[in-house]
């Protein structure tokens, strides 16, 4: 039973025994003013009674919200910092790659280098 169908059950509950209460002094046998006195003071208590449980659901409702929030936030931090050690996991591997295409262009430039000597040393020979 969620949290509006609960409220809901014990608003009708408090409701009857209200009735009930009602008619049952409606029916009992005492002076209209005394029975009038009886009717208010179980109208007070019943309104008591379901001002009490409004509260007590209105402060269930405000807890499981604040769980849900918190349970939230841990899921966002969670989630937040697996993405941050991925990421940092792809800056690492990118950097490598990178190293390695450096040393890659480095040699080309060093062999190519090499050969336009060796051309040039031809050239000069010939």
């Amino acid at each position: 039973m969620n949290h509006g169908e609960y409220r809901k059950h014990n608003l009708a509950l408090l409701t009857g025994a209200a009735i009930g209460a009602g008619i049952g002094l409606l029916y009992a046998p005492d002076k209209g003013e005394n029975t009038r006195k009886k009717l208010n003071k179980e109208a007070s208590k019943a309104k008591g009674r379901l001002d009490k449980q409004v509260k007590e659901t209105t402060s269930n409702l405000n807890k499981s919200a604040q769980k849900a929030k918190l349970d939230f936030e841990k899921k966002l931090d969670s989630t937040l910092s697996s993405a941050s050690y991925k990421a940092d996991d792809i800056l690492v591997a990118m950097e490598g790659k990178l190293e390695e295409l450096r040393k890659k262009n480095a040699k080309f430039h060093a062999e190519a280098k090499k050969e336009e000597v060796k051309d040039k040393a031809k050239q000069s020979l010939a």
